[in-house]
């Protein structure tokens, strides 16, 4: 088994996985929180978000920042699956996983059908620490099967705990 895993071809799409963090970032952006992306490869998170005020001093249970780590799969017929290791928990406050499903991969699909929407689960890490699989060779958060469980975190809902947690408020035009 371990040697028709090491003779599978993996296809390595580096542009794909580093379009995820813009993507994220756009949409914090669009939500009016201020982020900025870490350097590659730095330790432990991906983008760092902070209140677009800079005068804003946070309240009781809100964050001066939030440190974000991002997770992606490209492929719309993966295993909802990522993979983490438990020594990074404390390095990031949330964990956004972007499911890219740009087309069916697996099997005999060559991933030129399939294709839907991107989806965005934003899991804070008491949620990863509670669903985190160390015991296998691979630790990783399995999410198939979860939906009902991730409804409060996916996409917008899901933007709106870091905006929360910078005390962001929702943009509305004051009419006078």
């Amino acid at each position: 088994m371990e040697e028709e895993q090491a003779k599978r071809e993996w296809l390595r799409l580096p542009v794909v996985a580093a379009g995820a963090e813009y993507l994220v970032m756009g949409h914090l952006m669009r939500r009016n929180i201020l982020t900025y992306k870490a350097p590659p490869g730095h330790e432990g998170y991906d983008l760092i978000c902070i209140h677009p005020d800079p005068r804003h001093q946070p309240g009781p249970g809100e964050q001066a920042q939030v440190r974000v780590q991002v997770k992606s799969r490209y492929a719309t017929d993966c295993d909802r699956g990522f993979p983490i290791k438990a020594a990074s928990f404390d390095a990031f406050d949330f964990l956004i996983v972007v499911f890219l499903n740009i087309g069916m991969f697996y099997g005999r699909h060559d991933g030129s059908t399939g294709a839907q929407e991107p989806e965005f689960f934003t899991l804070p890490t008491a949620f990863i620490r509670a669903h985190h699989h160390a015991h296998h060779s691979w630790p990783k958060v399995r999410l198939r099967g979860m939906d009902a469980a991730l409804a409060p975190f996916a996409n917008e809902t899901g933007f709106e705990q870091i905006a929360a947690a910078l005390g962001v408020p929702r943009s509305r035009k004051v009419r006078g």
